[in-house]
């Protein structure tokens, strides 16, 4: 019986590794469900990094495993095996491939960050600095100038993506649909809504609306993570920073905070919820409605206890000591 030649075996077994790697790429279960409208660029950049994961495990682990049975040591035999000094060609191959492969993910992750906004988040940072490199110029000759970085900001909203990592409604076509205000605090979560004067311990948020939401912290670094929306944006001391997304789904996604921050980390968490439209403005007028003044005599701030004040400015958020002393602080 005439043997199958060796080139047989690796294009069937290249096929095979292939059709393997690829199933398991889209079929591997490993992501929580997509919420917003950026979570498909980060899933499709995880899925190629677990197809090529795929076929470099079953390629490595099967070289190890069929090296184990093919070249065995056979019973009974005592020697050596044979003193094998190295392979130039072999070694350039198994180098350059990695390469290739690190390269080629790297290119795509800057391109899908950039797709998010993380290095010109709005595409406005450079108009700025183009207008600012000329501070010995005249108005007359400044002037152009200006009128040119405008051109260049309606280009730019035409072709680009506006969401993501620190875009900013600088111009009114580009004004969000609901801005929050959201500050990082040992350890909790605090969001005010600058249009109503709502303050609350959890974030709420219309489905299919464009928000924005204005990060900063109070005391450490903080970070803000939504893992169903597949963004996360620190949260500076004395840096506000931006984060910018549209949900897709309506339900309730929990909020992490990313960064290690003190003692109680594990427990900074809270949830955002996404309503629909319709739901999003009853909570907007049920919110408002509480907020009204009522008849009842006001009690002195100072004299009022650490609970009370909490839950004065924050009804929903979980009263706990440390959340309570560190709202205390804030106050006086």
């Amino acid at each position: 019986m005439k043997q199958i030649p060796a080139p047989f075996w690796t294009l069937v077994l290249g096929i095979v590794v292939t059709l393997v790697s690829l199933w398991v790429g889209q079929n591997h279960n490993l992501l929580p469900e997509q919420a917003s409208e950026q979570a498909p660029l980060v899933d499709d950049l995880f899925n190629v990094m677990m197809t090529i994961g795929t076929a470099l495990f079953i390629v490595v682990q099967g070289a190890i495993v069929y090296s184990l049975i093919r070249f065995r040591q056979p019973k009974g035999d005592e020697t050596d095996g044979l003193p094998i000094e190295g392979n130039l060609p072999l070694e350039a191959f198994w180098t350059a491939i990695p390469a290739v492969i690190v390269v080629g993910l790297g290119l795509y992750s800057v391109v899908v960050f950039q797709e998010m906004g993380g290095f010109s988040p709005g595409g406005h940072h450079g108009h700025g600095a183009m207008v600012a490199m000329a501070p010995q110029q005249s108005v007359i000759d400044i002037a152009p100038l200006v009128a040119q970085a405008a051109a260049t900001d309606e280009d730019i909203f035409s072709k680009t993506q506006v969401y993501g990592f620190g875009a900013s409604p600088l111009v009114q076509m580009n004004q969000p649909d609901v801005t929050v205000n959201v500050t990082g605090m040992q350890f909790a979560w605090i969001f005010r809504y600058p249009d109503t004067g709502i303050t609350d311990g959890e974030l709420h948020i219309p489905v299919g609306k464009d928000v924005q939401l204005k990060i900063e912290a109070q005391d450490v670094i903080h970070s803000f993570w939504v893992p169903q929306f597949r963004l996360k944006q620190d949260a500076l001391p004395g840096e506000p920073g931006e984060l910018r997304f549209v949900a897709t789904r309506e339900g309730t996604y929990p909020v992490v905070c990313a960064e290690l921050c003190g003692s109680y980390h594990g427990a900074m968490r809270t949830q955002v919820i996404v309503h629909s439209p319709e739901d999003y403005a009853d909570w907007v007028a049920s919110r408002v409605a509480e907020a009204m003044p009522t008849t009842t005599v006001a009690q002195p701030a100072d004299a009022a206890t650490d609970a009370e004040y909490l839950a004065g400015i924050a009804p929903d958020l979980a009263k706990s000591p440390v959340q309570i002393a560190q709202m205390t602080s804030m106050s006086h």
